[in-house]
C-alpha cells in the first residue's frame, strides 16, 4: 500500500515520506514527538537520499491533508535482518506522531497499521516498539501487547 485516501472524503492521503515533505511540515511534526532542531534543506534531502537506498527497509509513512498540504500524522519502519531464527527480520516501529489538532481520528491508528502491515510483507516475524506507559493503551488498542522492559543508554 503506497498511499491510501480514507474518512470517505479522501481528504487524508497516507502515504510514504516524500522529499518536499519538509515544506510541509514534517520537521514542525516530529517536534511535538521529542527533540527534534532545525534541519537544513541539504541535510534533510541527504538524509532523505539515504533512507531511500535501503529500500523496504527503512520506511516513513506520512498523512497529508489534502486540504491544507500539511503533514499531519507520520511514523517509521525499519527491517532489522538477524542470524536468529533462520535469518529471520524484525521491524523496529519508531517515531509515531500526530499533530495536535488532528488527534483522536485514529490517525496513529492508521499510521501503526501501515508500518505493522509493511513490516509483515518484509517477512518479519515479528514487530516491536518502545513507548511511554501513557501512550500503552493506544498500542494495546492497536494489537500490541507489553513484553519485557526497555533500557537504554543515551550519548551526549
Amino acid at each position: 500500500m503506497l498511499a491510501d485516501n480514507f474518512n470517505n472524503d479522501e481528504k487524508y492521503i497516507l502515504r510514504r515520506l516524500e522529499i518536499t515533505d519538509k515544506k510541509k511540515g514534517f520537521i514542525e511534526l516530529l517536534q511535538q514527538l521529542t527533540v527534534c532542531d532545525s534541519v537544513s534543506d541539504k541535510d534533510f534531502e541527504d538524509r532523505f537520499e539515504e533512507l531511500v537506498s535501503e529500500g523496504d527497509n527503512h520506511v516513513i509513512c506520512v498523512i497529508e491533508d489534502g486540504n491544507t498540504g500539511k503533514i499531519v500524522a507520520t511514523g517509521s519502519v525499519f527491517i532489522e535482518k538477524k542470524f536468529i531464527r533462520n535469518c529471520g527480520k524484525v521491524g523496529h516501529i519508531e517515531d509515531v506522531v500526530v499533530d495536535a489538532s488532528t488527534r483522536g481520528m485514529n490517525f496513529g491508528k492508521k499510521v501503526v497499521e501501515f508500518l505493522t502491515q509493511h513490516a509483515n510483507s518484509m517477512g518479519c516475524y515479528k514487530v516491536i516498539l518502545d513507548c511511554s506507559a501513557e501512550n500503552r493503551v493506544f498500542y494495546e488498542k492497536c494489537g500490541y501487547k507489553q513484553n519485557q522492559i526497555q533500557m537504554v543508554k543515551y550519548f551526549s
